[in-house]
């Protein structure tokens, strides 16, 4: 657990560096084309400053694009008492808890360390779930927390939402550029390279924010699956509730396809081979049959 954890602190630093070179390339591509490096220079200290704050608004944004409402122990003692059950075990910080009102059975943790943690689980969550099971859901949220992957997932979550910044940029670029229709050299609107780079960026923008989800997001789930597992001593108890999951799965009311990898099932669809090959989460038969492993061993 503690090299997951010190991988996940390396891979922080690597995600923010690679976040901040992709967009200085960009910048210095938009420089090149328009002739001005102050669109390199502008475009860098933006990056920075969006990277600087990601890291301490994005945990605010996914609770606020799910919908989540905060809650006190009056408000629902059967969550709030299980989460903090599970901090005084694992010696973890209390986290904040919401509630979604959804009846899509799911949850997810959120934050950038143990100490600025969120966890929250959905309506539906609640009605399937019996109370060992939920116990297990929410030592899994509290795996992620304590392995650190609730800061690399946000990290992500803030690369997703500017790569669609970016392409969206570019579009505008492309089109409502003003350089050629008013005679300067390089520029916006009739420039091929604008163009096609712009389309380029559009096309791909998709598929490098889910390419980037799939590669940090599956092996967190199994390490959260254990992690979760170990703390509770009750693997078949996830595991059951992972069942239920996946026969009681529906599409969210709010959904965001940028924060699908914070979730503990994978809140989009997709029918056949798409489902195991581009989904942001193993497949819950694998994730069960790891948990039965885990449960003959005790």
């Amino acid at each position: 657990m503690y090299r997951a954890i010190r991988k996940n602190k390396i891979n922080t630093i690597v995600i923010i560096i690679g976040f901040l070179v992709i967009i200085g390339g960009l910048g210095w591509l938009a420089g090149y084309v328009y002739q001005s490096w102050t669109i390199t220079i502008v475009t860098l200290v933006v990056a920075t400053g969006y990277a600087f704050l990601q890291y301490f608004l994005a945990s605010s944004q996914a609770i606020a694009i799910s919908g989540g409402r905060q809650i006190q122990k009056a408000d629902n003692p059967r969550l709030y008492r299980i989460v903090e059950n599970l901090s005084i075990t694992t010696g973890t910080p209390m986290p904040k808890v919401y509630i979604i009102d959804d009846p899509a059975p799911n949850a997810f943790a959120t934050g950038r360390d143990p100490a600025h943690a969120s966890v929250a689980a959905t309506t539906g969550l609640l009605e399937i779930l019996t109370d060992s099971e939920l116990e297990g859901v929410m030592a899994h949220e509290l795996g992620h927390v304590r392995n650190y992957d609730i800061r690399v997932n946000m990290i992500v979550f803030g690369l997703v939402v500017a790569i669609g910044f970016i392409a969206d940029l570019f579009l505008r670029m492309m089109w409502f550029g003003g350089g050629n229709r008013g005679g300067n050299r390089g520029g916006g609107g009739g420039n091929p390279i604008i163009m096609i780079f712009g389309i380029v960026a559009m096309l791909i923008a998709p598929i490098v924010a889910t390419l980037v989800q799939l590669a940090v997001s599956r092996q967190r789930e199994y390490l959260a699956d254990a992690t979760g597992a170990l703390t509770t001593r009750h693997p078949d108890a996830l595991a059951s509730a992972l069942l239920k999951l996946e026969q009681n799965s529906r599409p969210l009311k709010r959904q965001n396809s940028s924060m699908a990898h914070l979730w503990i099932n994978d809140p989009q669809k997709k029918p056949g081979m798409a489902k195991r090959l581009m989904s942001t989460h193993p497949p819950i038969a694998d994730r069960v049959k790891r948990l039965r492993e885990i449960g003959g061993g005790f």
